[in-house]
């Protein structure tokens, strides 16, 4: 095997384990917009929508940040008694399930 083989088979591992990466951290968005929304008391269309908006969310800032920050907000907003490292665990779980699952198809 060539370097130039070598370096291209790499270069498409990264390929495939980033849109992995960005597969998983989209579906974890969703189940956790799903779960964000049943403490908020939503349910049917208005829970997907809101699970839309959690993972649409996720492109306003590299990093975990500016999804934990829209539920923290929304969570307040709302009344809902969940601790920042209650949603950060969850955040984490989620993002678990979401590899097992992507894992798999």
């Amino acid at each position: 095997m060539s370097l130039k083989d070598r370096e291209e088979g790499f270069e498409r591992k990264f390929a495939h384990d980033e849109e992995l990466k960005f597969k998983a951290m989209a579906r974890r968005n969703k189940l956790l917009g799903l779960w964000a929304a049943e403490k908020l008391g939503k349910s049917g269309d208005e829970a997907d929508a809101y699970a839309r908006e959690v993972v649409a969310s996720d492109f306003e800032e590299a990093g975990d940040h500016d999804v934990f920050r829209k539920i923290r907000k929304d969570f307040d907003e709302g009344g809902v008694h969940q601790s920042d490292h209650q949603i950060r665990r969850t955040m984490e779980e989620l993002l678990a399930t979401a590899v097992r699952q992507i894992e798999a198809s």
